[in-house]
């Protein structure tokens, strides 16, 4: 298997390239409007024929690549069920898999900071979480139909149960840091550590954050795949 991290500095977006070496065929998840080209030039040098563009949630922050991908590709681009996405290529379930040569991408149900999002666990043994789970962190709940409590029973329940060598790759980052395990979040993030699920709603509920910048803008047009990018 083939698996690169790429990043986005004006977002502190994660992008993640996966393909099978054998057949080289590709997917990316979570591609970022702006890093397209580099995207595409990295494909074609690696001589990868990508087939998928996933999603794991309709972005406030950043627009995404996958419209302009797929415009230049031909790849399927694919959004969570539940989003309200009716351009996208088709919605993933809980649990459905998708085979990119012998790698398998499994998607998991991790609502919470949206009401539509997936983890990605590739070939079982890393996890691609979104804004689900952060390296010591997790992501806000106070707009898009967020909800603390979801969020807290995604995690602990649908993220925490996988093994904890499980290397987790965040769809953010924020310090500087690339990839932590399961293991490691269940021992040292602190929105979970030590917190009920009644304390980590209060606690997700007195945090005051700014809005996204870009979120006027990235939350309509991520709703018609990146392409209609308000003027």
């Amino acid at each position: 298997m083939l698996f690169r991290q790429l990043f986005d500095g004006d977002t502190w977006t994660y992008t993640y390239l996966i393909a099978d070496s054998q057949t080289q065929e590709a997917a990316l998840v979570d591609p970022v409007l702006e890093q397209v080209e580099r995207d595409i030039q990295l494909l074609k040098e690696l001589g990868l024929t990508l087939r998928f563009c996933l999603d794991t949630h309709v972005h406030a922050d950043h627009i995404t690549g996958t419209g302009k991908l797929r415009e230049l590709t031909g790849c399927e681009g694919i959004v969570p069920e539940n989003a309200q996405v009716a351009c996208a290529s088709r919605l993933i379930q809980d649990g459905a898999v998708l085979n990119i040569g012998s790698v398998q991408i499994q998607a998991i149900t991790t609502l919470g900071h949206t009401d539509s999002h997936m983890a990605y666990l590739v070939n079982g043994d890393r996890v691609l979480t979104g804004d689900a789970l952060l390296i010591r962190g997790c992501g806000r709940t106070d707009f898009q139909s967020g909800n603390p409590g979801t969020l807290y029973d995604s995690v602990t329940q649908n993220l925490f149960t996988l093994p904890e060598a499980t290397l987790v790759y965040p769809g953010h980052d924020y310090r500087g840091h690339t990839v932590s395990t399961i293991g490691e979040e269940k021992q040292w993030n602190p929105r979970f550590l030590g917190r009920t699920r009644a304390q980590f709603i209060e606690f997700m509920n007195q945090l005051d954050l700014p809005y996204p910048q870009k979120i006027m803008e990235a939350v309509p047009a991520n709703e018609q795949c990146g392409m209609a990018i308000p003027s």
